[in-house]
């Protein structure tokens, strides 16, 4: 019996290895070119390459992982952690993004902080920070590359870019549409539409908006209810119009115009939710639940606009990228985390726990112009040998707005 039952287990594993064997060897022509996987083209270095021919660390989000990813309603800050080394985030609510590649990154909240992470947007650098916040939707793909990118893309480039490329208009009639609802009647909505105008012209329309209700209360510290869902809501969208004009293949001219709207709340500063000593939450903190004697808000508008031009002389193309940004913004929020009345003659409660001073401020942009201006020849198909020349121009006017607030004594 103990025989028997020896020759069954040998046989077993001659078949195992029969079939390992068997799967090793090479599959039939027609099978192997069904498995092939279609290049991943990148523009690291300022022209259309595939991302294997390209020396430099570069991670890419196609349209579908972003349309799935933007489905939530959330703002830029979705990328974060989705792409190796990338981490996004925000002192300042859905308006202003910190980039971090690498951990490299400036946690400097001033609205005219320089940040070592560039944002591209359709060719456009949006150097100031509150620009770098404008909404992910209609991409034909994110690229990140990491480590210093300041020969073909300028300043502020140490730690790395990331390139945002919106899907372009095509002679061929189409779009989209997707929508979801969550939770605090959290709606988002976004689609596309797109096609030929005419003989040599094509468009593509695309918008998004975004809702959430407030969902935070704000008590007084001894209890008493000031106003339910106060804040953390807010109403956002976004427009992109592009025009193509393509008379030939030599010859190209796209047009870009994009606004953005936001109306929300600032970014819930909470006092004293850690346990002294810990890593902890104190006993009892509710994130539905603050205590603020200030005001939170946030409103911001801004827009702009681009012409890209694209003209072939045989081995040289000349590229010429004008591009215009505006915004203004006004942020205000109650950053002492909740009631800060502990002198006299403030008799109302203080807390969550030992609040020493208030602290209201808010900050905002009431003048801000960005016009950029870039000129470039690229060689074209000369094999080992390529090479690029150009000039840059950028100009930016901005007035930044500071301003401190006590409400309860005043």
């Amino acid at each position: 019996m103990l025989k028997a039952e020896m020759g069954v287990r040998s046989l077993q594993v001659r078949h195992a290895v029969a079939v390992a064997i068997a799967m090793a060897m090479p599959l039939p022509a027609a099978w192997a070119q069904d498995t092939t996987l279609d290049p991943v083209m990148v523009t690291a270095q300022r022209r259309t390459e595939n991302v294997q021919d390209v020396p430099v660390a570069i991670s890419t989000l196609d349209n579908e992982k972003l349309n799935i990813l933007g489905s939530g309603g959330d703002d830029i800050r979705l990328l974060s952690g989705r792409v190796p080394s990338l981490l996004i985030e925000s002192s300042f609510g859905r308006a202003f993004p910190r980039f971090y590649i690498r951990g490299l990154g400036n946690t400097d909240f001033d609205l005219n902080a320089s940040q070592p992470v560039s944002l591209i947007y359709d060719d456009v650098v949006q150097e100031n920070p509150i620009l770098k916040g404008f909404p992910v939707f209609d991409l034909e793909m994110v690229e990140v590359f990491r480590g210093p990118q300041g020969t073909l893309f300028g300043r502020n480039t140490p730690a790395g870019v990331v390139k945002f490329n919106s899907v372009r208009p095509s002679r061929e009639m189409g779009g989209y549409f997707q929508a979801s609802y969550g939770e605090d009647a959290t709606v988002n909505l976004e689609g596309a539409v797109g096609g030929p105008l005419g003989k040599n012209w094509s468009m593509r329309l695309s918008a998004m908006y975004q809702h959430r209700d407030d969902w935070v209360d704000n008590y007084e510290p001894d209890g008493d209810l000031i106003e339910e869902n106060a804040f953390e809501g807010y109403d956002e969208a976004a427009g992109r119009l592009q025009f193509l004009y393509e008379p030939s293949e030599d010859f190209s001219a796209l047009i870009n115009i994009h606004a953005r709207t936001l109306d929300g709340t600032a970014r819930m500063f909470r006092a004293n939710v850690f346990e002294l000593g810990s890593q902890g939450l104190v006993s009892g903190f509710d994130e539905d639940v603050v205590s603020y004697d200030g005001s939170n808000d946030q409103d911001l508008d801004s827009s702009g606009g681009s012409l890209r031009i694209s003209k072939n002389f045989g081995n040289v193309t000349l590229h010429t990228i004008t591009g215009y940004e505006t915004v203004d913004v006004l942020s205000r929020g109650d950053i002492d985390g909740g009631y800060s009345c502990a002198f006299a003659p403030c008799t109302a409660p203080s807390g969550p726990g030992f609040i020493p001073f208030t602290a209201e401020s808010a900050d905002g942009l009431s003048d801000h112009d960005q016009l950029t201006q870039e000129i470039r020849l690229e060689s074209r198909e000369l094999g080992a040998f390529d090479w690029q020349a150009g000039v840059y121009h950028f100009d930016e006017e901005i007035t930044i707005d500071s301003y401190n607030y006590d409400t309860v004594n005043n």
